[in-house]
C-alpha cells in the first residue's frame, strides 16, 4: 500500500494559515470562504468563492452529502488525584457491548486540550475517570496508542448528557471554545459525529437553492466521525455508516446518464465506496465500514469531491489522491499555501473534479 510518505507533497503549512474562528467570527459568511477547484483532465486550476459553487458544477451533477450532526463530544473529567483531563468520546464500537472509544488529552482550563504522546499518557487498564453530574468513565484496554475502550456510567442517555455537559471538540488551532452551532452543517439531522463532517459547512440554504435552480442535485448519506487527533496521523478506524436505497439508486441513475457524482467530504466517499457491491454497483447498506481508501484501490462510485484543507502528512491525502491523482493534488497544495487559503474545519475548500 501506499505510504504517507510516498504521498509527500513537498509544502508547508505555515501556522498563521490555519483558520482559528469560523468565517462568521472573522467578518465573513459561512457561503463566503475560498474555493480552489482543481480539474484532473487538465491539471489546472482556479480560485473562487464558495458561493459560485453551482456555476463550478454542471446540470446533471449530484452532489452526496453527509447527514451527520455533531455532537458536543469532549467532557471534563478528572483524575483520581484530581488532575484535570478532557475526555473525547470517539464512537460505539461494532461489538455492541456498550463499551466506547475516547482519547484522554490534557487540560489546562482556558486553553484546548493538548495531545498526551503516548509515553506521557495516563490511561491504564481499570483508570476510573469521574465525569460530570455523577457520571464516570473506566478504561479497558486499548485500541490504538491514544484511544482506549471505556465503559461509561452516566446518570442520564447519553445524547442528552453531552448536550448538558459537553461541548464541541477543538484544537489548539481554534482561537476558543465555540457553540456546537458553530460545528453543524445546513445538512445535520442524525446526530452521531464527534468532530464536524467540515466539508460541509460552507454551505447555507441559500447555495442549496441556487444549485437546485442550476439542476444539481443533491442526496444524503450518514457516517458519523470519530475522533481524529490530528496530531497522530493515523488511518481511519471503524465508522458507523448508512447508505439509503434512494441515493444509491440516484447515484447509479446519475452515472447512467452521463452526470457526475461529487462526494462532500471525506466521509461521503468513505460511505459511499463502502456500499459498492461486487459488480461495481451501489448499494443500500447499514453497518460499520473499515476500508480505506488508497490510490490503488481507486474509486468506484465518486468521480469528485468538494473537501478541506488536510495537513500534509494526514491519512486523508491517501483518499484524495485516489480521487484527483497525485499530480493535481500537489499543485492544488501548493497554490494554496501560494495563495494563502486557510485550513481546517473553518477555513477554506477544495474542490476536486475529474474534468
Amino acid at each position: 500500500m501506499t505510504t504517507l510518505t510516498e504521498l509527500d507533497l513537498h509544502v508547508t503549512v505555515p501556522p498563521e494559515l490555519s483558520a482559528r474562528a469560523p468565517a462568521e467570527a472573522r467578518g465573513g459568511t459561512r457561503d463566503g470562504v475560498r474555493m480552489l477547484v482543481g480539474r484532473r483532465a487538465i491539471g489546472a486550476v482556479e480560485h473562487r468563492r464558495f458561493t459560485e459553487l453551482p456555476e463550478a458544477l454542471r446540470p446533471g451533477d449530484l452532489l452526496v452529502v453527509n447527514n451527520s450532526g455533531t455532537l458536543p463530544a469532549a467532557l471534563p473529567g478528572r483524575m483520581p488525584d484530581g488532575t484535570p483531563v478532557a475526555l473525547h468520546l470517539s464512537s460505539a464500537q461494532p461489538d455492541q457491548r456498550g463499551s466506547y472509544l475516547v482519547e484522554l488529552r490534557r487540560q489546562v482550563p482556558g486553553a484546548a486540550a493538548s495531545y498526551y504522546p503516548p509515553q506521557e499518557s495516563p490511561a491504564r487498564p481499570g483508570l476510573h475517570v469521574a465525569l460530570p453530574a455523577g457520571g464516570a468513565a473506566e478504561l479497558v484496554q486499548p485500541f490504538t496508542d491514544r484511544l482506549w475502550y471505556a465503559e461509561l456510567s452516566l446518570p442520564a442517555p447519553l445524547l442528552p448528557y453531552l448536550r448538558l455537559h459537553g461541548r464541541a471538540i477543538r484544537y489548539g488551532y481554534v482561537d476558543r471554545d465555540w457553540p456546537i452551532e458553530a460545528y453543524q452543517t445546513v445538512f445535520a439531522s442524525v446526530p452521531g459525529s464527534s468532530e464536524m463532517p467540515s466539508a460541509a459547512r460552507p454551505f447555507t440554504p441559500t447555495v442549496v437553492a441556487r444549485l437546485a435552480g442550476r439542476g444539481v442535485l443533491v442526496a444524503p448519506v450518514t457516517l458519523h466521525t470519530g475522533v481524529a487527533s490530528p496530531e497522530a496521523h493515523e488511518a481511519p478506524y471503524a465508522e458507523r455508516f448508512r447508505v439509503p436505497a434512494t441515493t444509491a439508486r440516484l447515484v447509479g441513475h446519475v452515472r447512467a446518464g452521463g452526470g457526475r457524482v461529487i462526494a462532500v467530504g471525506t466521509t461521503v466517499v468513505r460511505a459511499l465506496e463502502s456500499a459498492v457491491g461486487p459488480d461495481g454497483t451501489l448499494q443500500e447498506a447499514d453497518g460499520w465500514t473499515e476500508l480505506v481508501i488508497a490510490p490503488e484501490r481507486g474509486v468506484r462510485a465518486v468521480d469528485g469531491l468538494l473537501t478541506g484543507w488536510h495537513e500534509p502528512r494526514a491519512s486523508h491525502l491517501l483518499m484524495l489522491a485516489a480521487v484527483a491523482g497525485r499530480p493535481l493534488l500537489t499543485v492544488c497544495y501548493r497554490e494554496a499555501v501560494r495563495q494563502r487559503y486557510l485550513w481546517h474545519e473553518f477555513g477554506d475548500v477544495n474542490l476536486l473534479l475529474p474534468d
